[in-house]
This record gives C-alpha cells, structure tokens and sequence, in this order.
C-alpha cells in the first residue's frame, strides 16, 4: 500500500435503510454513492473520491451494483479492489449482493503557472535527484516500464543531454529517429515505450560540450518536436543538481508531478533536500520521494545489509511532509538487466526488484491522481470581440 499523509480514518456506521431486513431501497441510492466514495481502497491508501469517481449506482431488491472509474493504471490491482469494494457495500448496507464494474482512465493533472499540457500527453513527471549515482536513471525506465505493465500509455524522455542513458537501457543504442517532415521526429519504442533522448542523435563516443542555452534548446526541441502519441504519463529522466534544465522544465514544460530519487546515506538526502525544495519553489507538485539501494540481500547467504544507512528518505518525507513512495533494493542483476537493454521490470518480472518497481509505480500513479486535474483541455479558447 501507498503511504499517505492525510489523517486517521473515521469509522463509519451503516447508512441504509432496513438492512435488518436485508432490503435496500431505491432511495438509498445517492447514500451507496457517497458511502462509495469515502471507502479508502486498500491497495491505493487513498479514498476513492481522491483518486477516482463512481460513474452509476443501482440498487434492486438486496443487489446493488455500482460502476467506477479509477484514475491508476493498476491492472494488478483491479480484482483485490473490487472483492474489498463489494465486501465493504455488502457489510455496510446489509445487501445480500454487490456488483461492482471497475474502469480505468487516466485525467490530466494541473501544471505549473499558466502552462497548459501538450497535445498528446496528459502528464508529465520529472524523475530528478539532487546529485548523480543514486539510480536516477535505471528508477525512470522500471517506473516507465512498470506503468505500461499496468496497463497506462507510457513514454520516457531522457532529458540527460550530456549524459544520456536510456538508448543503452532500453536497447535502443545506434537507432534514430524517423523524421517525415523534415520539421517533427517520430518516437522510437523500447519494450513499448515511446521513447526519445539526445543520445539516438550524436555518436555515442561523441562528448556533448555545449553551454546552458544549446541544452535548454535541445531539450526543448526533443519535448515539443517529437510527435508523442496519446499518452497517459511522459516520464522525464532528469540530469542531477538544479541547473539549466531544470529551471527550462519549469517555464517551458508543463508538468504535472516530481518525484525525487536518494539513497539512504546523508550525503545523497543533502542534494536530494535541496531538488525538493527547487520543485516546490517553481509550483511543480512533489508526488514523493523514493528510497534507491535501500537495502542488499546478499546472493550467497541471503544476509541483508543497509550498506548505504537507513531512515535518511523517512527523514526527508517526514520534514517535507511528502509520501515515501517506495524503497527499492540493492541488486547486482538490477544493473545487469540494465546494461543489457533489458530492464529488471521485462526481464525478471516475477522477482522482488520488480515487485518494488511496480509498486512505486503505482504509489506514483495514486500520488498523480489524488493531485488536482486541468480541464482546460476540455474547452476551446474564449475569444473576446469587441464591437465596432
């Protein structure tokens, strides 16, 4: 489950009429919609009005049936959330049958100043740490990865102009891009995603040396000349620090969320703080903090260590108040599966990295939905004539 920062639950009473009975009567109905709301879904740690919406109710004798639609892509997930949806209805209403139909259907979330999201793409979610070698990298495309394998479109943009690294992760080193045009470039896929990084147009020897305002253009270029197709979520693999690209993201690329990368140690949480304090400062939302190399299981004798420290990310969440998101491991085939252009999402899907990968996917997707959503999509513009 999630972690949340909202308060205690409240315990609630039945709230229909005859359940002694065991009959509910029509009437009752907007009662199942609001009791419906205020359930707080096991596998989310969120209530279901936060993160998701009751399209229709009906009740009929002692059946009621209601159907829902969550904003998380979590496939996995679906079955354990309707047996709890359909227990709780049927203990708090005293209806012999509960019929539950579950859809999913991701919305676009507010951005940041006056920016509105780009066509194409619901949200986009910077995945930044303060300083390099935490995992940054490897954390975005097994997030990516695991958000397609829960049933969300999903692209990555490697926004790492000097150090690109999501070709060789995703297999895709020496691939360019198709460009029709002559003025858009098409995505190229990696194990379903739609992928696009500086590294698929330079050499891959080639260093990139260039100043702040050649990478702001660049990245710039790579964001809105690249012809992203209908997707639900856009994950951007940010460099380190806060630097150019970062204060670029901020004026020019409408994102909907952040999520900050550290491993346990102090030295990493220093620089982990201070992106934190950066996104907050430019009014994008920080959706959490995830723990990288949290701990190692040893291979030989299963010993496990927490190498890099212990409680450096809880300390950070609880100073900021943000979720702790997820705590991933420390694995040698984590960065074997990388290397090989295979991440551990695809390649060991059944093994516990994956799991971890997952379920901070899915803790980042709850955070996004329990955010406030843009409709400004929704409508044309409003022109004001005046008369002559």
């Amino acid at each position: 489950m999630c972690s949340r920062t909202l308060g205690e639950p409240t315990i609630r009473t039945r709230i229909l009429p005859n359940v002694s009975q065991r009959s509910v009567t029509v009437s009752a109905e907007s009662d199942v919609n609001k009791f419906l709301n205020s359930i707080e879904l096991e596998a989310f740690g969120q209530p279901l009005e936060r993160i998701g919406r009751v399209l229709s109710v009906a009740v009929d004798g002692d059946v009621v049936s209601a159907t829902i639609e969550l904003g998380v892509p979590a496939v996995s997930r679906l079955e354990a959330v309707r047996a709890q949806l359909a227990a709780d209805l049927c203990a708090h209403t005293g209806a012999a049958t509960a019929n539950i139909e579950l859809s999913t259907r991701i919305s676009s979330h507010k951005v940041q100043g006056n920016l509105t999201p780009i066509p194409g793409i619901r949200n986009i979610i910077a995945i930044a740490s303060g300083k390099g070698g935490v995992g940054k990298s490897t954390v975005a495309v097994n997030v990516a990865l695991a958000l397609s394998a829960e049933g969300a479109s999903v692209g990555i943009l490697d926004a790492d102009i000097y150090g690109p690294s999501q070709p060789q992760m995703l297999g895709l080193t020496g691939e360019q891009p198709v460009s029709e045009d002559g003025k858009t470039m098409a995505p190229l896929i990696g194990h379903g995603l739609q992928v696009m990084s500086i590294g698929f147009l330079v050499d891959p020897d080639q260093p990139i040396v260039w100043r702040g305002p050649m990478v702001t253009s660049a990245l710039n270029q790579l964001m809105h000349q690249t012809q992203w197709q209908d997707l639900d979520y856009l994950i951007v693999d940010m460099p380190p620090g806060t630097g150019d690209i970062q204060l670029t993201l901020s004026q020019k690329i409408p994102v909907s969320g952040a999520v900050i990368v550290t491993t346990p140690q102090d030295i990493a949480t220093l620089d982990a703080r201070k992106g934190l304090a950066m996104f907050r400062k430019v009014s994008i939302p920080v959706l959490g903090v995830v723990e990288n190399m949290s701990t190692h299981v040893c291979s030989s004798c299963g010993h496990e260590e927490a190498i890099f420290g212990a409680g450096g990310a809880q300390k950070m969440v609880d100073d900021f108040a943000v979720s702790l998101l997820g705590r991933l491991p420390l694995d040698a085939k984590i960065r074997e599966h990388a290397d090989s252009g295979t991440p551990t999402v695809i390649a060991d899907p059944e093994s516990t990295a994956a799991a971890a990968y997952r379920d901070a996917a899915v803790c980042i997707a709850t955070a996004q939905a329990a955010q406030r959503a843009d409709y400004r999509s929704k409508f044309g513009n409003i022109v004001v004539e005046t008369s002559k």
